[in-house]
């Protein structure tokens, strides 16, 4: 049988409009792209990495030494993060949508027996583990978090930051506080918040170990490196308890970023093939953040989900979220139960948006690397026309006013 040769692959614009990831700033693509071909031990690639490290310590907000990142997306980060949670180990969960229903699920598993995990290897449920569900739509309040580790005494606590199933905001301050008044360590998902929200996480010192990713509010490529950061309380957790794992160890991941034994060094310790290329990149998206200033981005964000929020409003949509670089809605009455027809329209029109992963089926357009009037003129009126290809009767002139009202009428032109 002749071997069968495939076209090349030729992968078209698309205007990635949903939770993440965004489109990658063009910056970030000239730098993964000018890379020169370099082994991965290369002075250059070393001297990258070890300047990511300090850049991710301003950007995070913390003077915790073991910050740097992992290689691979966001799944990578936090799976590291989890590494320190060891069988048997009392944990408490939080989940109030997909994906912190996936991180409830990871630490099910890492925290199940080995009885317990064959028992049910892909959905365990171990006795140590205590998963809150908070209903679609709803946020974890700090008042939630307080009560549940007053009943239960865990050592672990667990909660996302921004939850994008359902676009909530869930309380980082009264989980933080709930931890310490009851001497848990927090872990906390920021895969959505990092580079889009202004927030320092030193201000939390009940969270002890962060994870977030490269793809989202850094404008970074999916598969670079996922940011993480412990407080000293966890690595010295894990050094007492060990983690099941050699590549997401956090403490053998640090050394090749240059951290040994909890202080910087001059020269990382090889245990991981890094990709010159991938080092670019993500150097390349933390200079942009820094440059643009984390509260100039977060002030930026509010401004523009504010005008897709209410351009969204006038189309007769009830929006249900509360992020600032996500748009969670409902769609009008006459068209409920039609939102997966909307968005495999919109999608075959390369315009990205996508529905919520679990009931109940609701909208999500996001704004990643799309903060400006004219990008938000175009999500804006594209979501009309999918509308208006479903039967509704969209007043253009109605929506036109309410990005005039935040934009001026330079907006139409742009």
């Amino acid at each position: 049988m002749p071997t069968e040769i495939f076209p090349q692959l030729d992968i078209p614009e698309t205007l990635a409009a949903g939770p993440g990831p965004g489109n990658t700033d063009a910056r970030v693509l000239r730098a993964f792209a000018r890379a020169g071909v370099a082994d991965h031990m290369h002075a250059d690639v070393l001297r990258g990495m070890i300047e990511c490290k300090h850049m991710l310590r301003e950007i995070w907000g913390t003077t915790n030494t073991y910050t740097f990142a992992i290689a691979g997306t966001g799944w990578s980060g936090l799976d590291a993060m989890f590494s320190a949670i060891m069988p048997g180990d009392k944990v408490v969960a939080f989940s109030n949508g997909t994906f912190s229903g996936i991180d409830a699920l990871t630490l099910r598993i890492k925290a199940a027996t080995p009885c317990e995990l064959a028992a049910d290897p892909l959905d365990p449920c171990p006795a140590s583990v205590v998963v809150i569900n908070v209903p679609h739509g709803q946020p974890v309040t700090g008042e939630l978090v307080e009560e549940v580790l007053d009943e239960h005494q865990p050592k672990w606590a667990f909660m996302a930051h921004w939850e994008t199933g359902s676009g909530r905001v869930n309380d980082l301050r009264g989980f933080s506080d709930a931890c310490i008044r009851h001497g848990v360590m927090g872990l906390v998902d920021a895969v959505s918040s990092l580079g889009v929200d202004d927030f320092s996480i030193d201000d939390f010192p009940g969270v002890a170990g962060w994870a977030s990713c490269p793809q989202k509010g850094l404008c970074c490529l999916p598969l670079t490196y996922a940011p993480v950061s412990f407080r000293d309380t966890y690595i010295e957790t894990l050094k007492t308890t060990g983690a099941y794992t050699y590549v997401h160890n956090p403490i053998l991941e640090a050394r090749h970023w240059g951290i040994v034994d909890g202080a910087d060094v001059d020269k990382g310790t090889y245990h991981r093939t890094h990709s010159g290329y991938a080092v670019a990149a993500f150097h390349e998206s933390l200079r942009l953040t820094l440059q643009e200033g984390l509260a100039n981005r977060a002030a930026s964000y509010r401004l523009h989900e504010a005008a897709l929020r209410d351009a969204v409003a006038t189309l007769g949509c009830n929006v249900t979220s509360d992020m600032t670089s996500l748009v969670v809605l409902n769609l009008p009455d006459h068209l409920a139960g039609r939102e997966m027809e909307l968005v495999q329209n919109c999608r075959a029109e390369g315009f990205g948006i996508w529905p919520t992963l679990s009931a109940p089926v609701q909208i999500r357009i996001g704004i990643l690397n799309q903060l400006n009037a004219g990008a938000i003129w175009d999500i804006a009126n594209r979501f009309a026309e999918a509308m208006r290809k479903l039967g509704a009767d969209v007043d253009q002139e109605a929506l036109e006013t309410s990005l005039h009202k935040h934009y001026g009428t330079s907006v139409a032109a742009q």
